[in-house]
């Protein structure tokens, strides 16, 4: 039996409750995966995990053997990185979920950038704006729009997008240009709406001008749950988009988007990165995370929180 993989075979059980799931995420049969737990049980002379036909639970034994196998697998990824090679050349496979158009037009335009400083860091990049199981699917970090109401992550306010109301020229023909926030849902105006995964329901947004506040939801004739989709919808003339600057800004330079209530302002949607209190932050975590920040600096910088 080898210890280590036995010690990650197990610590992988317990974060995902499958033998299964964690199998596939070491890249194993579940087979394997069930005879290396079993030797290590054996060796330690405890059962570590119940098992039953539809789940497995971690013992008291097993919880807190958990705990300590955790540190030392840390601790044996630090002996590595530490070294003067690993860590002026972070190396290795690094699992990581981002929002569609995020992924689309910021961090994959940006990605040469980063493989000519860390070529030998291998990113699987999901790009979905689903809420990802960061333990069940071994996903080292997200990174998300919206407050992380997950208390059980650790979460780093990494950026503010500033926000704002856009049309194709085409619809406001068509549909007229609205006077005010209140007329996106009356007469021929119409949104496309968007379908929170965190709410499973599209949300209103704040408008603020002067002394007035109003929140503006509109009437969407199609909701999509996909920040690619959303823009596409928009550029079809589906109805008016509430955008990300970034989002935003190629479409207004070629002419296919118009921005409406300059003289309004909306409450900027937080960016956040999240990853596992228990998941060591790594070298390769870390530049990667350091390169994140970066990004966000340049293109949606955090803005002044106001006072509470």
């Amino acid at each position: 039996m080898d210890r280590f993989d036995a010690m990650q075979a197990f610590a992988r059980v317990v974060e995902t409750g499958s033998f299964t799931q964690a199998a596939a995420t070491l890249h194993m049969s579940k087979t394997s995966a069930t005879q290396l737990i079993q030797q290590l049980e054996a060796r330690l002379r405890v059962r570590l995990l119940n098992r039953t036909t539809r789940k497995v639970n971690v013992t008291a034994d097993g919880a807190a053997y958990y705990e300590r196998v955790v540190r030392l697998l840390a601790d044996m990824d630090d002996a590595e990185t530490s070294l003067s090679s690993a860590a002026l050349a972070p190396r290795g496979r690094l699992r990581v979920d981002v929002p569609s158009p995020l992924a689309r037009m910021l961090l994959i335009p940006a990605l040469p950038a980063f493989y000519e400083r860390y070529p030998e860091i291998q990113l699987t990049m999901g790009v979905s704006d689903r809420i990802v199981d960061i333990i069940g699917e071994n996903v080292d970090c997200v990174v998300r729009g919206g407050e992380i109401t997950d208390q059980s992550l650790v979460a780093r306010h990494i950026g503010d997008l500033q926000l704002g109301i856009y049309a194709t020229p085409g619809y406001l023909q068509r549909a007229g240009m609205p006077g005010h926030p209140r007329e996106l849902g009356e007469g021929a105006h119409s949104t496309v709406g968007f379908l929170w995964s965190r709410t499973g329901k599209a949300l209103p947004y704040a408008m603020q001008r002067g002394e007035e506040r109003i929140e503006a939801q509109g009437r969407p004739l199609l909701t999509v749950d996909d920040g690619n989709a959303y823009l596409a919808a928009g550029l079809a003339g589906l109805g008016m988009l509430w955008l990300p600057h970034y989002m935003a800004r190629p479409h207004l330079a070629s002419g296919e988007l118009v921005r409406l209530f300059d003289d309004w302002q909306m409450t900027p949607m937080p960016m956040y990165l999240a990853f596992p209190p228990n998941r060591h932050v790594s070298a390769k975590l870390r530049v990667f995370i350091d390169w994140v920040v970066g990004l966000m600096a340049e293109h949606a910088p955090l803005q002044p929180r106001p006072p509470v």
